[in-house]
């Protein structure tokens, strides 16, 4: 799975927008993958949610994680569910999925990254790196810190939190994470440009690399 442009829904980012038309023009602005995160619905209306949205991403041949829920992930037959600290253990979430889903987790540190990777995760989200619209309330991560976990472990990791067009550059750069999950910065407003936009920076940050490497820097 390719991680580089991780978009997450949020609704309440969309205003007036719809749900499918926004996740549409994400897909067509340059997101790599997308995770559908309903935290109002309840259980019924998720799952026909994530039903339409499976279309969208099906179409489009982006993978769909499903945050948390991981009875709605199997039920529409995501490509994979991610979870948290506080969600089902990600041994008893691989359990449940089997080995085939994409299993995705969220940690802080890095004892929870080498532990997460050793119970089955495929990819982490670390974060947040920066003070976040979406989760105000939480304590950011220093770059620092961001660094040490992806030293830690041989499977990709997603920097969150706060990300904007603006700031990733940089991030991309210091941390070398994989790939750069958002949000805000992504749904709020015109979302296809937003997904351009950031699609460009990252893809800048690609092309730094590569030849950060032919010249052995």
């Amino acid at each position: 799975m390719n991680v580089k442009f991780y978009g997450i829904t949020d609704r309440s980012y969309l205003k007036d927008q719809n749900l499918i038309d926004a996740i549409e023009k994400a897909i067509k602005g340059g997101i790599t993958v997308l995770q559908l995160r309903e935290k109002e619905l309840n259980s019924r209306d998720f799952y026909y949610q994530a039903l339409k949205v499976k279309e969208v991403t099906d179409h489009y041949g982006i993978p769909l994680i499903v945050n948390d829920r991981v009875d709605i992930a199997l039920a529409v037959e995501a490509d994979g569910v991610h979870v948290g600290q506080e969600d089902l253990p990600t041994k008893i979430a691989r359990k449940i999925i089997g080995k085939e889903k994409i299993l995705g987790v969220s940690v802080e540190n890095v004892e929870q990254a080498i532990q997460a990777q050793k119970d089955g995760a495929d990819y982490l989200g670390v974060g947040p790196v920066f003070p976040s619209p979406t989760k105000p309330e939480a304590k950011t991560i220093s770059i620092a810190e961001v660094k040490k976990i992806k030293e830690s472990v041989n499977i990709p990791v997603v920097a969150i939190g706060g990300i904007t067009a603006e700031n990733l550059y940089d991030l991309m750069r210091e941390t070398n994470v994989d790939g750069v999950a958002v949000i805000s910065a992504l749904f709020s407003g015109d979302v296809k440009e937003n997904a351009k936009r950031i699609r460009k920076v990252i893809e800048k940050v690609e092309i730094v690399n590569e030849r950060s490497q032919k010249d052995g820097k």
